[in-house]
């Protein structure tokens, strides 16, 4: 039986050098003749044995405040499995290349016949070459990349703006598509294919997305609770947590918000180092960073590097672009790539950076900052004619002597395969992605694509949501203001109508206000994703959760909220407008409102998903819905629609809670809406005597062969809906037909989450 003794350092301790998750292993052996170190005779634990108790810590408190470990003993079962102190991970790239067509500006040389026609020499922007046309050229963003990232160590891509930086960080990170990306990356000499690089990686982008009302504490755990399995308890969890915090230096400020433009938070250091947190949560092995210093101070970008050094040192791969960092950075950094246009112009040790300017015949001064020299010695270049390509070709002729004279150099990986390497860097504490069930035969089934299942990531995604809304209750309130106000003012205005003709219009007006009204109301769920989508592109990415789960909880979140709105328009308005039907009308009007929310919030939300911007969405959204009412059968009967329109009458969202409505409303066959006299009171003779009116019924009873009084019946419920031409569904198909729309667009809106959030350029 051997086992090992996992040793949890407090981040107290040597703050600068001292890993996350630093982990002392010792083996002991039963076996008399142990296979050498990842034999392939050896018998290798599964992953889920080497992720059973994965974070099992357990700290306790001194007198002084200060923290002891505790050692915790993984029992991992019969094994000769030796686990090396240091892990070695090589991530290699070789000639990256990226470009990309642009339209070309027009010219008018462009379009007239050349006076030298046998020219020769490089194609200029003018001379369309293979693939291209008039209109387009093509631009190289990367020009044959090469370089390497150890683990332990930080890779810093430098240059100036427009030099490629980001560029060349999302070529690393799988964020350009397969076909438009050209080159190979390598992990310890194995292909590093995209689904494995979201689960051993995490990314951060240059702008601090996070949710403005939640606290720097919350922010981590509900980071933790959908990167970390679901096997880790939640005091472990937040055990992990609270030694990120503390590796972060963000102790103090664990409990205030983030903050945005309207409430007052952290500060714009405390912001970045949180970015950073939630996507280290889970330990990765290789961490990219989009400029993680730019619009920072020196102290706070020089804390966020020393931040970074730490990660490395726990057995990370970091890779970072920097614009300009400081001498103190410049310290922190073990090694650096100069780009210009896309092309390499140094690539090597910070160290070296003097050398290499010198035998290219441009020393760096003692009193110079190297980076700021290099980069404005680089500058100069661009502007000349030549440009860069001397310093270009003497970097591959430098490169490639400096090899000759090492040899090949260190070696790649310490001879582990990436299965052995991720294998053991799991035993060690890295990438806790949660455990698996059958044995790792390959990298990609090492580890699972997410941490926890469905149902686990809609709970923490739902319990977020609602965080977020009880924070900012003003939003709701201004929503149920709206719909509170407009019942008030259409029970007044319709207040206890009657059931004369005039009451049967009125009526209809009433229906077709409230149901249009409800939709409209609907139209504050349009910024809701629009705020999260960079969070989510974020958050999806790299694996946190499904995007299935993310509409699945959406959709549940609003629900109580709609009922809220439902019942308290529905009981403003029913009784106060003298609606028919009794307690049971009182429940199907309900309902059908509650219908309408549903569907009406689904629309809007499908329409967030594929509009971009806020008021060209508010622009849209008003526009259809004034469609829907126009289609719905207020303003004209379905049999006075002309045909080549009666296809939006059916796709209206307005019509079939309106004729459901109606149906409610005239169900009753024995109530009549028109006696007597009263059919002249919607024409011309409604003004004459009743008198008159009583011969004129005389008359026409002696025409028509049937006695008609003052007292008889002339419509009936089922007449009005009769006129109104609803004749086709009931009023529960209706409802059913209502609910059927808002699941439709609900499910449309996950399909423009595939096609629209892939967070990849082309």
């Amino acid at each position: 039986m051997s086992r090992v003794v996992a040793e949890d350092y407090s981040p107290s301790r040597d703050s600068g050098t001292m890993p996350f998750y630093t982990q002392s292993i010792s083996m002991d052996f039963t076996n008399h003749h142990p296979q050498p170190p990842f034999s392939s005779t050896a018998t290798s634990p599964t992953l889920g044995q080497l992720l059973k108790n994965v974070g099992d810590v357990r700290r306790e408190a001194t007198g002084n405040g200060s923290e002891t470990p505790v050692h915790q003993v993984l029992e991992l079962g019969s094994t000769n499995l030796e686990v090396p102190r240091s892990i070695p991970f090589v991530l290699s790239f070789n000639n990256l290349t990226y470009s990309v067509k642009v339209r070309r500006k027009f010219r008018l040389r462009s379009i007239l016949p050349s006076r030298n026609i046998h020219r020769t020499g490089a194609t200029t922007d003018s001379d369309p070459v293979g693939g291209e046309s008039l209109s387009t050229t093509t631009k190289t963003l990367l020009n044959d990349i090469s370089g390497e990232a150890r683990d332990g160590e930080i890779l810093a891509v430098l240059g100036a703006s427009g030099s490629g930086k980001s560029t060349l960080i999302d070529a690393l990170a799988n964020r350009i598509a397969k076909r438009s990306l050209k080159g190979t990356k390598t992990l310890n000499g194995e292909v590093l294919e995209s689904r494995m690089l979201k689960v051993i990686s995490a990314y951060v982008m240059q702008d601090d997305l996070l949710f403005p009302m939640l606290t720097v504490e919350e922010t981590l755990m509900f980071a933790a609770e959908f990167r970390l399995p679901r096997s880790l308890s939640k005091s472990k969890k937040r055990l992990r947590v609270q030694a990120l915090i503390e590796q972060l230096g963000l102790k103090n400020a664990a409990k205030t918000v983030i903050g945005d433009e309207g409430h007052r938070g952290v500060s714009g250091g405390e912001r970045r180092r949180v970015s950073i947190g939630i996507d280290i949560i889970h330990d990765p092995i290789i961490l990219f960073l989009d400029e993680p210093t730019s619009g920072l101070d020196s102290t706070s970008a020089f804390m966020v590097v020393k931040v970074l050094q730490r990660i490395a040192k726990s057995g990370s791969i970091v890779i970072m672009s920097v614009h300009q960092p400081s001498y103190r950075i410049l310290g922190l950094l073990d090694r650096l790539i100069f780009l210009s246009r896309g092309q390499t112009v140094y690539s090597g040790s910070p160290m070296s950076l003097p050398v290499y300017f010198s035998d290219f015949g441009h020393p760096i001064p003692d009193s110079e900052n190297r980076t700021e020299y290099a980069l404005d010695l680089i500058r100069e270049l661009e502007g000349s004619p030549g440009g860069t390509r001397s310093l270009v070709e003497f970097n591959k002729s430098w490169h490639n002597l400096k090899l000759s004279r090492n040899g090949r150099g260190e070696p790649d990986g310490g001879g582990l395969s990436l299965k052995e390497a991720i294998s053991a860097a799991i035993s060690k504490g890295k990438l806790v992605s949660g455990p698996t069930n059958n044995d790792a035969i390959s990298p990609n089934s090492m580890v699972p694509t997410f941490a926890n299942p469905v149902w686990k990531e809609m709970a923490v995604l739902s319990r977020r949501s609602f965080m977020n809304s009880r924070r900012v209750p003003e939003l709701f309130g201004v929503r149920l203001g709206a719909v509170m106000v407009t019942g008030f003012i259409l029970a007044t205005v319709f207040w206890q109508l009657d059931s004369s003709p005039k009451g049967v219009q009125e009526r209809l007006g009433f229906f077709a206000f409230a149901m249009s009204t409800t939709f409209y109301t609907c139209a504050d769920a349009l910024p809701v994703f629009l705020q999260e989508r960079y969070i989510f592109m974020r958050e999806t990415a790299y694996n946190a959760y499904r995007r299935s789960s993310y509409v699945l909880s959406h959709g549940l979140v609003v629900l109580p909220s709609l009922i809220f709105l439902s019942f308290a328009f529905a009981a403003t308005t029913f009784w106060a407008v003298g609606l028919d039907g009794g307690f049971s009308g009182f429940l199907f009007y309900f309902l059908i409102i509650f219908a309408s929310f549903w569907a009406g919030s689904s629309f809007v939300t499908f329409l967030s998903g594929v509009v971009p911007h806020v008021m060209l969405g508010y622009i849209i959204v008003v526009a259809i819905l004034a469609y829907f009412l126009l289609f719905s059968g207020f303003f004209i009967n379905r049999d006075r629609i002309p045909s080549y329109w009666i296809w939006f009458h059916y796709l209206s969202l307005v019509k079939y809670p309106y004729e459901a409505v109606l149906q409610n409303e005239f169900q009753d066959s024995t109530k009549c809406f028109v006696r007597g006299v009263q059919i002249f009171d919607q024409s011309p003779l409604g003004e004459v005597p009743t008198s008159l009116k009583l011969k004129l019924l005389e008359s026409m009873s002696n025409t028509l062969g049937m006695k008609i009084t003052s007292s008889t019946c002339l419509t009936t419920g089922a007449d009005a809906l009769q006129q109104q031409g609803i004749t086709g569904l009931s009023k529960w198909n209706c409802l059913w037909v209502t609910v059927a729309w808002g699941f439709l667009f609900r499910i449309l809106f996950y399909v423009s989450l595939l096609l629209g959030s892939k967070n990849k350029r082309r």
